[in-house]
């Protein structure tokens, strides 16, 4: 089996990833929107950013891939963060480093692969943004810079991260295990686990800020339909399309989380229910705007939400009963609309 090296200075290099606390996190919309724009520029069926933990690879950010990670022994990011500059592999069956070899028979979407790797503040390789296609291919000289300039505004955004309020109340508050716990595969948001964690987070953030905490209930319309006539695989597409437009439409203080099945729950601080209700709107406009690609057609897909302001004295979970009381009238009263709890 061929797998790759550890780099000399692997134990520094570990220590700077588990450092930034990055890995079992949400997805980031940032980080989406360039994974995404890379896909398109480049014609790939994948665009990952990928980050080169213990014995793993795992994907802060992914569109053509539906799984959060890999092992890191087949995994041709850990060549590239091993040597720490960029890979290119332009056919794996003819590249004498990797064909007939394990990690290239295991990636037979990766024939063509491209990894610019992405460094801490210190210099350390964390992982990569990069590209993958079925299908070999060769990047000229003017793609290659392409890549680059997009790698370093991941690896610019990573950074800007770490050092958001945000994420410092998150490496307070969890350790990697509980957040790994608290995250839903699938869409990349929190759980149910991970909204009863932040609930009474938010609300003390709310009393600090002088603002109050606003429940926004989302569930999608008639999705039984898109399991029953596309497949539960487009079914898990429209999950995961569904979570990244959510989590763009809000601010970054906000919690997005996926309460089961097709419903979401996000938690917001506002000042007014005109506030939350703008809010509910900017997502209910993102999901139906814009149809929602599958392999074989385009999708229309609506969002039913309900509004709730938690009250001062106020139990939070009698706070959720309105928001999802609200949501049912949203869906009684045609779908695809808002309703604010009273």
């Amino acid at each position: 089996m061929l797998r790759a090296q550890l780099p000399v200075n692997e134990v520094e290099r570990q220590q700077a990833l588990d450092r930034l606390e990055l890995v079992d996190t949400p997805a980031e919309p940032c980080l989406d929107a360039i994974t995404r724009l890379a896909r398109e520029l480049f014609g790939v069926k994948t665009a990952l950013v990928s980050l080169v933990d213990n014995d793993r690879q795992w994907f802060k950010s992914r569109q053509g891939l539906d799984i959060a990670e890999t092992p890191r022994s087949i995994s041709y990011c850990s060549y590239a963060v091993l040597k720490d500059k960029p890979l290119f592999i332009e056919n794996s069956d003819k590249d004498p480093r990797f064909a007939g070899k394990e990690i290239a028979l295991s990636n037979p979407g990766a024939r063509f692969y491209a990894g610019w790797p992405l460094h801490d503040g210190e210099g350390l390789p964390l992982g990569t943004l990069c590209l993958a296609d079925p299908q070999p291919r060769r990047l000229t000289a003017r793609q290659k810079c392409q890549l680059r300039d997009l790698a370093y505004l991941a690896e610019s955004y990573l950074h800007l991260q770490h050092n958001a309020q945000q994420a410092d109340e998150l490496r307070d508050a969890l350790d990697r295990e509980q957040r790994k716990a608290m995250l839903d595969p699938l869409t990349q948001l929190w759980n149910r686990a991970g909204l009863l964690h932040f609930l009474p987070l938010q609300r003390a953030a709310t009393e600090r800020n002088g603002l109050r905490l606003g429940l926004i209930y989302c569930d999608l319309d008639h999705f039984k339909q898109v399991n029953d006539r596309h497949g539960h695989d487009a079914g898990d597409r429209v999950l995961w399309e569904s979570a990244r437009r959510m989590s763009a439409a809000v601010r970054p203080q906000d919690v997005v989380t996926r309460n089961g099945g097709e419903e979401f729950v996000i938690l917001t601080q506002v000042r007014t229910p005109q506030e939350l209700l703008q809010i509910a709107e900017r997502i209910r406009l993102a999901m139906a705007e814009q149809p929602i690609p599958l392999d074989d057609t385009e999708l229309r897909q609506t969002v039913s939400l309900g509004c709730a302001l938690l009250g001062s004295e106020e139990d939070s979970n009698d706070a959720l009963k309105r928001a999802d009381q609200a949501l049912y009238r949203a869906k009684d009263s045609g779908r695809n609309r808002s309703e604010l709890a009273p």
